[in-house]
């Protein structure tokens, strides 16, 4: 191979050497590049390569080249670019859709199988969708291609609606839209757990040569199949089946941001017969750039993407914002404030527990289902068998509240959905009421395996009506909520570190966090830390006492903290698909908050500024 300036590959590895020694890049970087110069399965991309090696851009070849672009929490994501080990290109999607078809296809003894594929709106996600259908057309297997942009509930849905044997969803979900993804789904149509993630990561790595399909003749020969409206009206039939509620007087408005909730959330809230649900429309197209978003960021958790809507809402008198993220597997709601007209963004944990609490409030009787459904068993009596299932960094308040009703908590789980889908398959769909993620994520029923935002818009726009018959909104509900089970108080800190070297700063925090952790925040003295990482809880500040933690195993620490005021914690974990460092502040209630919700509210929120200020005083000088 000749580089652009005439260097043949050993001259250009040459050049590599030097900047490594050099340190204009790292080691690993060094390598990673050597290894995209020298092997034939990198061939399309080596002069693109060579050409920012000769003309010293040294930068870019760190930046798409830093890592091997990993497996994390939600799949592989990163920003694009036309090449490296390090971003979202052509390749890694390639050997991304190699890796998991093969390795279906390795432990089942197949040559065959089936798979479900979708993409959302982003950018590239229409040709990343059809490079992963060419793929595994190519490897043998069966593909059922969404014709257009579809929610990655929907693709959880059609994996296991068509019986597929695996399924794939392009998208980077609400990160910036400089970023792509590639999540992987097994036959549950839950994302991919243990042990099958390291399996298909490893025959990632392993890829070479990539057997391809012609996109254009695998369709004409059924190869890829193209589905759309059978398997939307199978979901939205499937969704509607579990309304609670026949109360549709509701003025609300929804925002997609963007992305594709038009094609589930709003088609769900108009197919159940929500008329007086509006769309956004500035934000109704979708656009992998988010032009209208403010900072063109589309994530429902940050409270900036509803300014715009709320301004609109506030005159056309809307009390009720909903809002997902570009692939609709979550949901954000905004509530204008009775007293002050302005408008309050509820947090993850807050919608959590409100659909939490509607739902075991409901399962008491059963109701004839809505028109054009069928059959309504998640309307079934609740028994002591039935189980609600959130993380360990989600609010105890959801817990309180299914306890309360009599059923089991399944709280142990690590951050991730894809932990709650494979929870529902090991106690059983049948006995599971709901499933919560702190990151507004949310399921009922058992028709997916994946976090749905379309099924918590119906809940919470059911709620909401059924709140306005008596003059009171979801803000007013949660008081009633706090004066039962105390006022719960979540937080959440995110610290950015970005490139190899944000990497190390953050590794080596988690790293003091657990050998040398602080023993007293702002007034609260640290008592134990919990170490999912090493299977351990141990007392502090010695740290000499510590006890056996069992299952789940991964790279989580939750400290625990005593205040006279409220109960103090707080999780910490590296991300997995973002280049940051993610806190989890909890203060929790020593009891009910009665008819002092504003008393007990005031009192917890002030004790955690004053802890989440020292916690950020004491993080900010190791993340430098």
């Amino acid at each position: 191979m000749t580089g652009q300036a005439g260097y043949s590959a050993d001259a250009l590895v040459a050049e590599v050497d030097k900047a490594v020694a050099a340190e204009t890049i790292r080691s690993q970087t060094g390598e990673l590049v050597k290894r995209w110069l020298n092997e034939p399965q990198f061939a399309p991309y080596q002069e693109a390569v060579a050409s920012d090696i000769t003309s010293g851009n040294w930068k870019k070849i760190e930046v798409c080249f830093w890592e091997e672009i990993a497996f994390g929490t939600g799949g592989r994501r990163g920003p694009m670019s036309e090449y490296g080990s390090a971003t979202i290109n052509e390749r890694t999607i390639a050997e991304s859709a190699y890796g998991l078809a093969a390795y279906f296809q390795e432990t089942s003894g197949r040559t065959d199988g089936r798979a479900a594929i979708s993409h959302d709106s982003r950018n590239r996600s229409r040709e990343f969708a059809e490079l992963t259908a060419s793929v595994m057309a190519g490897l043998g297997l069966k593909v059922f291609l969404f014709e257009a942009i579809r929610s990655t509930p929907e693709l959880s849905f059609a994996v296991r609606h068509l019986k597929c044997d695996v399924g794939v969803m392009i998208s980077a979900s609400h990160n910036p839209p400089a970023d792509n993804g590639f999540k992987a789904y097994w036959h549950t149509g839950g994302q991919v757990v243990a042990p099958h993630d390291k399996g298909i990561v490893q025959k990632v790595y392993e890829a070479k040569g990539i057997p391809m399909a012609d996109f254009e003749e695998a369709v004409a020969d059924g190869r890829i199949e193209i589905i759309g409206e059978d398997v939307d009206n199978a979901y939205i039939q499937a969704m509607l089946k579990l309304s609670l509620s026949e109360n549709r007087e509701l003025q609300a408005i929804f925002s997609p941001l963007h992305g594709v909730g038009e094609t589930s959330v709003y088609k769900l809230l108009q197919a159940a017969g929500f008329d007086g649900i509006s769309i956004f429309e500035p934000h109704r197209a979708p656009d992998g750039n988010f032009p209208n978003v403010p900072d063109h960021l589309p994530n429902p958790e940050n409270t900036r993407v509803f300014e715009p809507i709320a301004e609109y809402a506030k005159q056309e008198d809307i009390g009720l914002i909903l809002a997902s993220d570009p692939d609709a597997d979550r949901i954000a709601a905004s509530v204008r404030c009775a007293k002050t007209g302005e408008y309050v963004v509820l947090s993850g944990n807050q919608i959590g527990a409100l659909i939490c609490d509607y739902i075991v409030s409901k399962r008491g009787s059963a109701r004839p289902p809505i028109d054009g459904a069928q059959g309504n068993p998640f309307t079934s009596h609740l028994t002591s068998e039935h189980y609600v299932v959130e993380t360990l960094v989600t609010t105890q308040l959801t817990a309180s509240i299914a306890r309360a009703a009599g059923l089991k908590v399944i709280s142990d789980l690590l951050v991730g959905f894809k932990f709650i889908g494979e929870a529902m398959d090991q106690h059983g769909p049948e006995k599971f009421v709901f499933g919560t993620e702190e990151s507004l994520g949310y399921l009922a029923g058992d028709y997916a395996r994946d976090k749905d935002a379309a099924i918590a818009a119906l809940y919470l726009s059911e709620l909401a009506a059924e709140l306005a018959v008596d003059g009171k909104t979801l803000l007013d509900h949660l008081d009633s909520l706090y004066a039962q089970y105390g006022f719960y108080c979540e937080r959440q800190r995110n610290d950015y570190a970005y490139g190899p070297a944000g990497k190390g700063l953050i590794d080596g925090l988690m790293e003091t966090l657990r050998t040398s952790p602080p023993e007293e925040l702002g007034g609260v003295t640290l008592t134990s830390v919990s170490d999912y990482g090493q299977h351990k809880t141990r007392e502090l500040p010695s740290g000499t006492k510590s006890s056996a933690l069992p299952q789940p195993k991964g790279n989580l620490l939750i400290f625990h903290g005593t205040h006279d005021d409220c109960r103090i914690r707080f999780a910490v974990r590296p991300s997995g698909t973002e280049p940051k460092i993610k806190f989890y502040l909890f203060a929790e209630p020593h009891g009910p908050a009665g008819d002092d919700v504003a008393g007990q509210r005031a009192c917890t929120e002030a004790r955690l500024d004053e802890f989440e200020a020292a916690l950020g005083r004491w993080i900010e000088p190791k993340l430098k």
